[in-house]
């Protein structure tokens, strides 16, 4: 509404739904997130910044204490910004999103949920109320976005989880970039990284890998060039935060 891309004939003010629909909540294999759940409370949770520390990076750099505080995770998903922080975030710990409309519920992956600039899987009669993020042991995860300002929409942004195996090697890999066009993730990286072990090696080449398969835009935030190095870069930067993470959670 607020770029004119919607003019509804009625709003409704779900805020009330809040106390429902805004819970942490682990179950079994998975972590079940309220979509009315705040920025505030994701980055205050303790289990998420043990178990799934993207989630705590990328709070740490979303606007402003006062957006954090009324902010909700189902929101920013559903504005489906190309700069969002939380889609490249849930795209790259292969979240899986829980549509409910007024005669079923269907659960949909990132890459069918996100359907381009401010375009989502949601229909109508139907919201968002629910992520659910797998839990994995030896998983270690990360987000960095480079931003003009504190708490501005990203430039660039990336997030990265790693899964080691049991002989340390990576067995499972999601990697999402975020305001570089293109897909929301990388699969041609993702794909290189399973079966290798973790080394500065690897995640350059995972890193060229991402820069080339982005498709990022010259605007007021940067030329083309300089995104699609960026990208490279913070590519290269959260894999090896996620490896090394993933390392201590092995450990553990």
């Amino acid at each position: 509404m607020k770029l004119r891309l919607a003019s509804p004939e009625y709003v409704i003010d779900i805020d009330p739904l809040a106390d429902v629909l805004g819970y942490i909540q682990p179950c079994g294999d998975e972590v079940r997130i309220g979509a009315m759940t705040r920025h505030t409370a994701l980055l205050e949770s303790a289990f998420l910044e043990r178990e799934l520390a993207i989630f705590s990076d990328a709070e740490r750099v979303i606007a402003d204490p006062v957006v954090r505080n009324r902010g909700t995770i189902g929101g920013a998903l559903c504005q489906a910004d190309p700069s969002e922080d939380l889609s490249a975030v849930c795209a790259a710990v292969k979240a899986r999103m829980v549509i409910r409309g007024t005669a079923s519920e269907r659960v949909v992956d990132m890459h069918e949920f996100h359907q381009g600039p401010y375009e989502t899987a949601v229909g109508p009669a139907e919201m968002l109320v629910e992520i659910r993020v797998p839990l994995r042991a030896g998983t270690g995860s990360a987000y960095l976005k480079v931003d003009r300002r504190v708490g501005d929409w990203a430039v660039v942004a990336a997030g990265a989880s790693i899964e080691l195996g049991g002989d340390g090697r990576i067995v499972g890999a999601g990697l999402a970039l975020a305001a570089v066009g293109g897909d929301i993730t990388v699969p041609e990286a993702e794909a290189a990284l399973v079966g290798e072990p973790p080394s500065d090696a690897l995640f350059e080449r995972a890193a060229g890998l991402a820069r080339s398969a982005c498709q990022p835009t010259t605007d007021q935030r940067g030329s083309a060039d300089y995104k699609r190095h960026v990208a490279g870069v913070l590519t290269e930067r959260v894999l090896r935060r996620a490896g090394e993470r993933a390392l201590l959670m092995k450990e553990e």
